[in-house]
């Protein structure tokens, strides 16, 4: 008897096909295996009763890092094969095996870089099957050493035994190398190359420990390295760099060195050791050596370990935390070239250590946060992308998404999946339109997908927008931001279509249907159309654009509005906040707002925390951090008028009245329990006049911990159930997700 099984998923560059090879031999049978642009397929012969223990045993002992979507069989009359056999893989058919993320150095492999007698001592590239670089050195599928930059890296005899020996960890293992037939280091500074290999990985942490900064080539780009703890160094990335305030993330060398400096949950644990490694914004503890302008305006740190052979190495030998940034201009995407890093040299960095496996695409490190016993992404990128979001149900077509402005990503989706790409970033300049573009072409043609419909947001202005009108013509849909906000969460939710839930979009900045700018939206929706059933009653933006760094602007706008004198309020340059009220009167570029998001930043404009900002959403999240220092339990009151509009006035009045009475932290807590409050209450109403009982939960402002931590358990008291983010960001980094479903079924 013949078994021959069609395997899609998660099945190359994890060992997948040396798994099968010996399996197959442990139970005698015959065949064959191999990589297709399906997946995997196998033909195995022999007694029918080892046929369906190989069968059972596929899915029961499949390596840890795969993931089958789908196992399709059947069996066939005996073909006569007498031995099993890796085939080499075959190109036909329709694309439906899944690109795998870069995958953290695994333990076997840690142990072999550090141990002297192995001959892989100190080699800053070393892997298997189950760690290594898999998506950001892919060119195309089928996923085999000629189809990705390790093409040009001829194995040497001990490698390449290793590759096809069935019982070495390596077989197969397509990024294999040595010191011998492998990338290797090289170090860069003013005066030229002054090192490689070993030499230059010491000469690296001598410059660390003499204050300097670096970029290092990783993944998916070159990282800004320098000491943690050195705060004359930290400064002087920030003034390099051109970023003022924005927390940087820290690398440290193990789990135990990043409880000395933050504390470390369960579930934080498991997040930071994950084979994602991502990013995790913990709190951080006090009285640490940790240089204060690492996280200027917040009590947290985003750490996260080393993940690739290079970084082990590098901090095992430094010994202190570094600084392990994006090595670009900030707004820029990240660099990846060898000659781009080199060129910095002098401006931007001291000294480059580079090497020679190239990048096939840019991708930034992900970035998680743990909430309500919950790991909500924030920035989905490295790790995890480009895994597919897996739908409960089939699209009607293929379908491109093009995602919105800010913290961009596009997607491309067929049948029951969606693949987002990595994290592009804000689209807000030429670099960043290339990486775009870059993008699309690259996932079209990495998932060989042909789009029946592209999907983009309504904003006329976005550059996506336009780009899905210049190319797409007749194929172009337009989704509105806060749906597909709503649509993402239901989807990673597996809601069914045809099912309504009642949605809370809450974020800066997304067009609506009447012209305005939306952001305090609830909807009651489902996968094709949506009701705005209430909304934050509109305030005017003096200045559009411009009231986003400049929050005053928006606390002006409020306070005129309840003919306060903003002079007595904020302390802002008088004349300015003259120019801002004429603007607010004369209506002079003031678009209408809904939105939650800016409402948080007028509230911390007037309670003098930020009037002015230097990143995105700086003064709600130094709100959040001040609020976090309160217990108070009193809250603010939002009044649900029957016009569907929430008046926030009665807030900002109680906000005025209390600043002689409470703390900055009281007060700043008062506000999120109004909102949390308001999300209750307007649940209440649509559920008692609808009769829905799910609540979707998306946008920025459900990055704040204080608001779900609250809303989660109040909701599910009150017998609702409520959803949020796990799989994308609730950001709008996650919107992408909600255009392709969006499209799919429309």
């Amino acid at each position: 008897m013949r078994l021959k099984l069609f395997i899609t998923g998660l099945v190359q560059g994890v060992g997948f096909r040396p798994f099968v090879y010996r399996l197959a031999k442990e139970l005698g049978l015959k065949g064959y295996v191999l990589n297709s642009e399906t997946g995997v397929i196998v033909e195995v012969e022999g007694d029918d009763s080892r046929l369906k223990e190989f069968l059972l045993r596929i899915q029961n002992e499949k390596p840890p890092a795969s993931r089958i979507f789908s196992l399709e069989y059947k069996f066939l009359e005996p073909a006569g094969y007498t031995d099993f056999e890796i085939k080499k893989s075959k190109k036909s058919g329709e694309l439906k095996v899944s690109v795998l993320p870069d995958l953290a150095t695994c333990e076997e492999c840690l142990k072999e870089l550090f141990d002297p007698n192995n001959r892989r001592f100190r080699y800053p590239f070393i892997n298997c099957t189950n760690c290594g670089p898999r998506f950001t050195i892919i060119l195309s599928l089928p996923y085999d050493r000629p189809n990705t930059t390790m093409r040009k890296f001829k194995m040497c005899p001990e490698c390449y035994r290793e590759y096809t020996d069935p019982s070495d960890r390596r077989f197969h293992a397509q990024p294999n190398a040595c010191p011998v037939c492998g990338p290797h280091v090289e170090l860069y500074t003013e005066k030229g190359k002054v090192a490689e290999g070993d030499e230059a990985l010491k000469l690296v942490v001598d410059m660390l420990k003499q204050g300097k900064i670096l970029s290092v080539k990783g993944l998916g780009g070159f990282h800004l390295i320098c000491d943690a703890t050195n705060e004359e160094t930290v400064k002087e990335l920030r003034r390099r760099k051109r970023r003022e305030e924005k927390p940087f993330a820290v690398m440290f060398r193990d789990i135990n060195q990043v409880r000395e400096y933050a504390e470390v949950s369960e579930l934080e644990e498991i997040a930071l050791s994950s084979v994602e490694t991502p990013i995790v914004i913990l709190d951080r503890k006090n009285g640490t050596d940790l240089a204060p302008s690492v996280s200027p305006d917040t009590d947290t740190v985003g750490a996260f370990l080393p993940y690739t052979p290079l970084h082990h190495l590098i901090l095992r030998d430094f010994g202190k935390p570094i600084v392990a940034t994006s090595c670009n201009l900030t707004d820029e995407p990240m660099v990846v070239e060898n000659s781009e890093a080199v060129s910095l040299i002098g401006e931007l960095t001291d000294g480059a250590l580079v090497h020679n496996r190239d990048i096939a695409r840019r991708c930034d490190d992900s970035v998680v946060t743990v909430m309500a016993g919950k790991v909500v992404p924030i920035r989905r990128s490295r790790g995890y992308a480009p895994l597919p979001v897996l739908l409960p149900f089939s699209l009607k077509r293929s379908v491109l998404a093009l995602g919105v402005h800010m913290k961009c990503t596009v997607a491309v989706a067929k049948d029951e999946k969606v693949y987002l790409s990595q994290h592009i970033g804000d689209v807000d300049n030429l670099k960043a339109e290339e990486f775009f573009k870059e993008t699309v072409e690259d996932f079209l043609r990495l998932f060989d997908v042909e789009p029946e419909v592209v999907v983009c947001d309504r904003h006329p202005g976005y550059f996506s927008t336009k780009f899905g009108e210049k190319l797409f013509g007749e194929r172009l849909r337009k989704v509105y931001h806060h749906h597909a906000h709503v649509i993402s969460v239901m989807a990673e939710n597996e809601i069914l279509p045809g099912e309504k839930v009642i949605g809370l979009a809450f974020d800066g900045t997304g067009y609506g249907a009447d012209g305005t700018i939306w952001g305090g939206e609830v909807l009651v929706a489902d996968y094709l159309c949506f009701d705005r059933v209430f909304h934050l009653l509109p305030f005017k933006l003096p200045g559009g654009d411009r009231a986003v760094k400049e929050p005053y602007r928006v606390a002006v706008s409020l306070l005129e509005e309840l003919g306060v004198n903003p002079d007595t309020v904020l302390g802002t340059d008088k004349k300015k906040i003259l120019f801002v009220r004429e603007m607010v009167r004369k209506g002079v570029n003031s678009p209408l707002s809904s939105s939650m998001g800016r409402l948080f930043d007028a509230v911390s404009a007037i309670l003098g925390l930020k009037e002015v900002v230097s990143y995105h959403a700086q003064g709600a999240i130094v709100l959040e951090q001040v609020a976090g220092k309160s217990g108070f339990e009193g809250s603010y009151r939002f009044e649900v008028l029957d016009d569907g509009n929430i008046d926030w006035r009665p807030v900002i009045e109680e906000i005025l009245r209390d600043k002689s009475k409470l703390s900055v932290s009281d007060i700043a807590m008062k506000f999120h329990n109004a909102v949390v409050n308001l999300c209750l209450t307007v649940a209440d109403r649509v559920r008692e006049e609808k009769g829905i009982n799910t609540v979707a939960m998306s946008g920025g402002v459900f990055q704040n911990r204080i608001l779900v931590e609250k809303l989660l358990p109040s909701f599910v008291e009150r017998g609702f159930k409520p959803l949020i983010h796990q799989i994308v960001p609730p950001n709008d980094g996650g919107i992408s997700l909600g255009q392709a479903v969006y499209g799919g079924l429309c």
